[in-house]
């Protein structure tokens, strides 16, 4: 068993990145399809409602409405398969899982966005003297 615990340790520490997301934030999924023989690319957009951390088996779900109908996708983190996560808006919430989400329909389904405030540069903070 330790062996399996320093393999996952070492794919863990590889990927360390690939987790750049959180639950409530709207992100596209980049996942590589194979249907017989060709290989494409498609595109799943949707809400984070739960990420399920253990080690290498680390997944998140991803919700959206498609066609007036719920659809939820479990994606590990870790796989091959999925090419790339890109955040498209960052959400705030209060809660580790957003299965409420799942009763809620058209505008009370959303989430809040995160807003942050600019950093400003120590350039921008000095008055320059005008003579």
């Amino acid at each position: 068993m330790n062996i399996i615990n320093a393999i996952e340790q070492e794919v863990v520490a590889k990927n360390e990145g690939k987790l750049s997301f959180s639950v409530g934030d709207t992100v596209k999924v980049y996942f590589k399809i194979v249907e017989g023989t060709t290989e494409r690319i498609q595109a799943y957009e949707g809400l984070v409602i739960a990420i399920n951390n253990s080690g290498i088996r680390t997944t998140f779900v991803v919700r959206k409405i498609a066609y007036g109908v719920g659809v939820e996708r479990i994606f590990p983190v870790y796989s091959p398969r999925v090419e790339k996560v890109e955040v498209i808006r960052k959400g705030r919430v209060r809660r580790a899982k957003l299965y409420y989400i799942r009763k809620k329909l058209g505008k009370r389904a959303k989430v809040k966005e995160l807003i942050r405030k600019k950093e400003v540069s120590t350039a921008e903070k000095t008055p320059v003297a005008s003579n």
